[in-house]
Order: C-alpha cells, then sequence, then structure tokens
C-alpha cells in the first residue's frame, strides 16, 4: 500500500475521531444541561390532581350534605351566600333548574329560543359535570387559602350544593363510590356540545377554522352599556385591577370612547412611583394579599375605601393595632352585611404596615 495513501487513512481516521470528541463535548456543554432537575413522583403527584369527567384522579373519600353545611358557612357562604344564592360580591350558584330539568339532562331556559325566568345564568344551570364542581373546589376555593380543605370537605361542600339544587336529598353522602351515579342527575349533563368538524378534519383539528369562519358578523350590536350618569359611580375601574392576569377596565373618569368597538386605545395600567417604606411600598402589599381585589383606595368595591376607614376611625385608640387585628381575623356588621372573611395568609409585619398607612390617612 502506498505510504501516502496510508498517511491520508490515519488522517481521516485522526479526523472522525476529533469531529467525534467535539459533538460529545458539545453536547455535554448545552447551557441548560445543568439546569434544574427531574421532578420527583411526590411533586408529579402533588400537582396532578385534576379530576376528569370520568372521575379520573378523583381520591378516595365521603362528606355529608351535613358537613358540607358547616364547611360552607365557615369557608364560603360570606362571599356566596348561605344558600348559593350569593349576595354583593359574586354571582349566584344555585337556582334556574328544575325538577323536569333533572329528569331531561338540559336545562330547559338555557334552550335556544326558550323563555327564560332566571335573572341571569346560576352555575348550576351551565354546569354539564359534578366532576367540575368537584375540581374546581378542591384546587380554588376558598380563594384566600386554595387547595386547603380535605378531600371529604370537598365531597361535603358538593354534596351541599347539590342539595340546595335538590339534586340529591339533605341526608345525602357523596362519596367517591356514588358519583357517578349522581351525574346522571346533573340539570344539564346534555347540554354540553362538542362540534366535531372544529377538532377533527379527516384525522387532523382545523387549524384553518374553516367549519367556524363562515358566516360571522361583520357589524357588532352593543346590547347593553353603561349609562354616563352611572359611568364613574363606583370609582374609575382602570384603577381596579386584578392581582392576576393582564390589566383590564376602561378609565371611567372620563368619557366613553366614540367610533367603532375596538377603535380606542388600550387602557394604561396605573404606574406608581417606586418610594421605599411609602405608598408604593403598601400598595405592593395590598395588591400582594389581595386586598385590592375587595377594596378600592379611595372606593368601595365590596367592601369600603381604605380612606373611608380611615375616615371612620380617626382618633381611635389604639387604632394601628385595631385594624391589624381586623385585617387578620375578619368581622362582619361595621360596613354593612357582607362580612370581611379572615386573611391568615398576612403576615403580622403587613398587617402592621398595612394599618399603619390606613391610620395615617390611606394617602
Amino acid at each position: 500500500m502506498n505510504i501516502d495513501f496510508r498517511n491520508s487513512i490515519r488522517v481521516a481516521v485522526a479526523g472522525l475521531a476529533l469531529t467525534a470528541l467535539s459533538a460529545s463535548v458539545l453536547a455535554q456543554s448545552k447551557p441548560w444541561h445543568d439546569i434544574g432537575r427531574d421532578a420527583t413522583p411526590a411533586e408529579v403527584k402533588a400537582w396532578d390532581i385534576d379530576v376528569r369527567p370520568d372521575f379520573k384522579g378523583l381520591p378516595a373519600g365521603a362528606g355529608s350534605v351535613q358537613l358540607g353545611e358547616e364547611v360552607w358557612m365557615a369557608k364560603c357562604s360570606s362571599c356566596h351566600g348561605d344558600f348559593g344564592e350569593s349576595n354583593e360580591v359574586f354571582t349566584p350558584i344555585i337556582g334556574g333548574t328544575t325538577k323536569k330539568d333533572i329528569e331531561t339532562g338540559r336545562v330547559a331556559a338555557l334552550v335556544e329560543g326558550a323563555p327564560s325566568t332566571a335573572p341571569q345564568k346560576t352555575t348550576m344551570m351551565k354546569v354539564a359535570t359534578v366532576s367540575t364542581l368537584w375540581d374546581y373546589i378542591n384546587r380554588a376555593m376558598p380563594w384566600n387559602a386554595p387547595k386547603s380543605l380535605k378531600a371529604d370537605e370537598v365531597y361535603g361542600v358538593v354534596a351541599y350544593l347539590l342539595s340546595l339544587a335538590e339534586v340529591v336529598p339533605g341526608d345525602f353522602v357523596l362519596s367517591d363510590k356514588n358519583i357517578a351515579e349522581v351525574q346522571k342527575r346533573m340539570p344539564n349533563r346534555n347540554g354540553m356540545v362538542f362540534y366535531e368538524p372544529m377538532w377533527k378534519v379527516n384525522g387532523k383539528g382545523d387549524v384553518q377554522n374553516v367549519a367556524c369562519m363562515k358566516d360571522c358578523p361583520t357589524e357588532m350590536k352593543i346590547r347593553s352599556s353603561l349609562p354616563d350618569f352611572a359611568r364613574d359611580a363606583h370609582g374609575n375601574i382602570l384603577e381596579q385591577n386584578r392581582v392576576i392576569g393582564p390589566v383590564r377596565g376602561a378609565d371611567t373618569t372620563k368619557p366613553a370612547p366614540k367610533g367603532p368597538v375596538g377603535s380606542a386605545p388600550a387602557p394604561k395600567a396605573v404606574v406608581v412611583a417606586a418610594a421605599a417604606g411609602g405608598a408604593a411600598d403598601v400598595k405592593a402589599k395590598l395588591a400582594s394579599n389581595a386586598c385590592t381585589a375587595c377594596h378600592g383606595v379611595t372606593n368601595k368595591i365590596v367592601g369600603p375605601g381604605f380612606n373611608e376607614i380611615a375616615a371612620k376611625h380617626k382618633g381611635k385608640t389604639d387604632l394601628v393595632s385595631y385594624l391589624a387585628g381586623k385585617i387578620k381575623s375578619g368581622g362582619s356588621g361595621v360596613y354593612g352585611a357582607v362580612p370581611m372573611p379572615p386573611q391568615p395568609q398576612v403576615s403580622d409585619a403587613d398587617a402592621k404596615a398595612i394599618a399603619e398607612w390606613i391610620a395615617g390617612g390611606a394617602k
């Protein structure tokens, strides 16, 4: 064999080896290679709590209507009313369903063209699966302490709601063993519509929206609007932002925008200048503890505005201690019928800082 040819082979082999080695080094030196770790089975289990309509994921347990009523009165009624009829906070959960609806599985008031005597659509009118109630209550309620209810308490609360809607009797005990039978009595169990062409077109999803993008309206009709005299009656909606999610709401201190829907500029977030230990710091505490979900600074939302609280208790002895205690323990009867639930998630330091700010005039 020619020496030059052998040398060429050696060079080629060496080059291949270096290439393989370089690829191996690159594979091992990816910037994200050492970031994080695999979730443990226990961590996955803690997050995997959803309950499907076929009840897969439902934990074992049972709860009576009586147990549910006790939990409801202690942790739910302050926002939803004693009987799910709502109060000044949220829309009704119970109402609008009939015994006939339970028989047919379709709420007649929701059928297109049917006259409705219900002033608004309640949760029990719309929900099709009892698993939806169980899953939502389990993962999100009560709103100030989500995931704090035990499985038996969730069963009890769902049983209590179902008894109010006359789906189950007052002495019923709901469990993972009989919940599938209860599903057969849900008033709107046949109300869920699955329009297959939107999801399956010859084995593929309709990503082009061919099925639904037909005969679309070109003009929008506004069926209801806020009259000018009431536009700013409850304070500036733009400043009443949710703690989580995008800023929403119109600037109600200004006249309603003219022109077609969608032509008005998007509202801008209210930005508070940072000032350590000042109003901005306190407002951050108010937002992080969800205080602004029910209280405005200068206006009532569900509860009174903070400046109203400051004015009402001005000159009160030990006002800071009084307000901090109210923030932590809640109360009722001072500003009307709607009680303020306890706020155990607020730290003592935050409660004191907020109380001092309110006592100083909520500036």
